[in-house]
């Protein structure tokens, strides 16, 4: 049994606090309520695929940072987490998949076959996701382990709770997006 004193409350937020009320920025709410609830798309091909199984088993729970609904449409999902071996045949699919989620998406790349092509480093594989889709957040190993995975998901939290509500309309997004040839 735990008393009280074991108890940590975090900070609030930068804002205006009163008798009865707390007032703070818009991107500040939007952007810790994006960053908790968080629907993962897996897209697995490979051993990375088993490591993110075991991810989201009871020891390491992914659950605890608002990812356990796991949506296998792309519409119904805003983190793509793309594990494993790519091939390029299997460009084309993943490229569809992206460009069915809603915005705003984010992408965490897992393993060292989905980032840079891994081993194979032969004419079929494609030697990374970024060829064909803007990733957010990066994941080394060949596999990596669930604490890393669990890291890059912390990551992309961070990212998502600093993103500006504009920053999809920005100019600078646009271009991104131009650059991959998605409008």
């Amino acid at each position: 049994m735990s008393d009280s004193t074991d108890i940590k409350l975090v900070e609030t937020p930068q804002g205006y606090e009163g008798n009865g009320f707390f007032a703070t920025k818009l991107d500040t709410v939007v952007g810790l309520a994006r960053a908790n609830s968080l629907w993962p798309l897996p897209f697995a091909t490979s051993c990375c695929g088993i490591e993110f199984m075991a991810t989201m088993a009871s020891h390491y729970d992914v659950a605890r940072f608002g990812s356990e609904r796991m949506s296998f449409s792309p519409r119904q999902a805003d983190m793509l987490l793309v594990m494993g071996t790519i091939a390029k045949k299997m460009a084309p699919i993943l490229r569809q998949v992206y460009e069915q989620m809603s915005e705003p998406r984010w992408v965490i790349s897992v393993g060292a076959c989905a980032c840079s092509g891994g081993v194979f480093d032969t004419y079929s594989v494609l030697q990374g996701i970024d060829k064909v889709i803007p990733v957010d957040v990066y994941v080394p190993g060949c596999p990596p382990r669930p604490e890393q995975i669990l890291d890059g998901i912390l990551r992309l939290q961070d990212i998502v709770k600093n993103e500006s509500v504009r920053r999809r309309n920005s100019p600078e997004y646009k271009e991104l997006l131009a650059s991959y040839n998605i409008s």
